[in-house]
């Protein structure tokens, strides 16, 4: 395996190779891994996102997988890097991380066979999901404001490449507890299906990134909390939270809510009625929940 990162070297964004605790350029300039500026690993057109993938997070939420995967986009100015600063909006409060895996595209790639899709791979990277939820009540099919606000898809801290993405361990970490730990042998549909999919129909090109889905355990960060996203293999993603300096806007558009839809998705199985009845919301309509199939048996 290789590992690229991306960073501000003399101000100028430079991909340097790991060797040992310092990054190389290919002019040979060095800095030490802890001195770099990292940026993402990789320029994308596209940031696509799986829905539920994981199995632990389909127990969790006590729902039922669709057929086929769903996804959403991610806007290219929601990107950031390791170490860099993610920010909750003033007005909001439920600001949830989901470790996850970014598949990097290297080539581009159309209608091609689940067999031939790593051959299309660059490889891969560590990246957190961030979702705002307080939007979800008005977002919840797009996710376009819950996922795709400012900061919300850090990325990082490097590109590796010939990396096996079979039976790997993921955690996220919150001030250095274990929040989330899981492993991709619990994804219903891997990383090559995945790009089989997505490519039947849109042109997957280089640089443009996946992510693969998270398992159980998102829930809420604070400003001020520092949260590492950890794969085996790929190494750790760090990212702070921050209270953003203005407020939401209050004379336009969708308001930040805490109703039962935000609420039961940003505490996930630590919802109080969570195994009592299946949340109510606009969210409700896209999965089913397991306790609807119960109560039309008795």
């Amino acid at each position: 395996m290789s590992e690229y990162r991306r960073v501000l070297l003399e101000g100028y964004p430079t991909v340097m190779q790991r060797q040992g605790d310092e990054l190389v350029a290919g002019d040979g300039r060095r800095i030490g891994i802890e001195d770099a500026i990292h940026l993402a690993p990789v320029e994308p057109r596209k940031i696509i996102c799986v829905h539920l993938n994981y199995k632990s997070r389909v127990d969790e939420f006590m729902t039922k997988l669709p057929a086929t995967p769903t996804y959403f986009h991610k806007p290219i100015t929601a990107l950031c890097g390791h170490g860099a600063d993610i920010v909750r909006p003033k007005r909001c409060k439920w600001l949830n991380y989901e470790g996850e895996i970014a598949i990097v595209i290297g080539r581009f790639c159309r209608n091609i066979s689940q067999a031939e899709a790593g051959d299309y791979i660059a490889g891969y990277s560590v990246s957190n999901d961030y979702g705002l939820h307080d939007f979800r009540d008005t977002d919840a099919g797009s996710m376009l404001r819950v996922k795709g606000s400012d900061t919300l898809c850090p990325v990082g801290p490097a590109l590796v490449t010939n990396w096996d993405f079979r039976n790997k361990r993921i955690r996220t970490l919150v001030n250095g507890e274990v929040k989330q730990d899981g492993n991709t042998n619990e994804m219903e549909w891997d990383m090559h299906y995945l790009i089989a999919d997505i490519a039947r129909n849109i042109t997957l090109e280089p640089g443009d990134l996946l992510l693969s889905g998270t398992p159980a355990n998102s829930r809420p960060v604070e400003p001020g909390d520092v949260v590492t996203v950890e794969v085996e293999g790929l190494g750790s993603l760090t990212n702070t939270i921050v209270e953003g300096p203005t407020e939401i806007r209050d004379d336009v558009g969708h308001q930040p809510m805490t109703t039962e839809e935000v609420v039961s998705t940003a505490m996930g199985g630590d919802w109080e009625f969570r195994g009592i009845r299946a949340p109510r919301g606009p969210g409700s309509a896209h999965y089913k929940s397991r306790l609807e199939d119960d109560s039309e048996s008795n």
